[in-house]
């Protein structure tokens, strides 16, 4: 018997544009086709940023209604994941797309120096988005890229503010954040069973080492993400074709580690959200 691995397809993101990559889809339309491939090649969870015409960083509830219209309407129980994340966007309007009433949204539990900027998550701030998916009934997808949010999460949790058993995801590999490296994944997830023992979590590998942090994950129990948001190469030689291109990567090697693609079904099972 093997056991499932739920894939997260991350299509879009805020960084990558078409002149990155042909293959990032980028309106409501492009991200809709996009996740369905994905999600006929074996992911089961879609996590979604919106942009604005020019390909910028997107807030507007409207745009996020049409993905999830369209991924509801072409992905039959595939669970929908919108990003509160940071990226070009104000504090004021990162919660906004909420009362759509998403299965689940990104939460980043405090804040942490990237490359070119603060990615900037006050405790006010983690406490409105933590409120406003209580009062939706939205499951946070608790996102960690340093130590200390993991921590802070744990403490939220207690306090009420984070329906128990959480679902966290480690962000490795972002300049100033947690880097790639195996000992420091197999410290957090130690750290997270003992805080958290009821626990689920994943990993997302930034860039080149994407692959890399999938067979971890895979190996050590937790779940997987991939897509253009976090990496756009196949390989060093070639732009990956589509999400679908690296989600059918991830599910291929999953027999590997006595592992298989979980269902929508499977997922929702496993992170505690109604069966469809």
């Amino acid at each position: 018997m093997t056991r499932p691995a739920i894939i997260t397809v991350a299509i879009t993101g805020a960084i990558p544009r078409k002149a990155d990559t042909p293959a990032v889809p980028v309106t409501p339309s492009e991200q809709i086709e996009s996740t369905h491939q994905a999600f006929e090649a074996g992911a089961a969870v879609a996590h979604i940023h919106v942009r604005n015409r020019d390909e910028s960083p997107s807030s507007d509830p409207e745009l996020f209604a049409q993905v999830q219209e369209g991924v509801a309407k072409h992905c039959p129980g595939m669970i929908i994941q919108f990003s509160t994340g940071g990226r070009g966007r104000h504090q004021s309007e990162r919660g906004k797309m909420l009362p759509l009433k998403p299965h689940m949204a990104s939460l980043a539990t405090g804040s942490v120096n990237f490359p070119a900027q603060i990615y900037e998550n006050p405790p006010q701030l983690v406490e409105d988005l933590a409120r406003a998916m209580l009062e939706h009934e939205i499951k946070p997808e608790i996102e960690v890229f340093d130590a200390a949010m993991l921590y802070n999460a744990k403490t939220l949790a207690d306090r009420g503010l984070l329906k128990r058993p959480c679902h966290v995801q480690f962000v490795m590999g972002i300049q100033n954040a947690l880097p790639v490296r195996r000992e420091l994944i197999e410290f957090l997830i130690s750290e997270l069973l003992a805080l958290m023992p009821d626990a689920t979590w994943a990993a997302a590998g930034i860039g080149r080492r994407q692959l890399e942090v999938n067979r971890w994950c895979l190996e050590l129990g937790g779940h997987v993400r991939t897509g253009l948001e976090d990496n756009i190469r196949f390989d060093k030689d070639h732009l990956a074709a589509s999400n679908a291109e690296l989600v059918a990567r991830v599910a291929s090697i999953c027999g590997e580690y006595g592992r298989h693609p979980a269902s929508v079904a499977e997922a929702r099972h496993i992170l505690r959200l109604p069966p469809r």
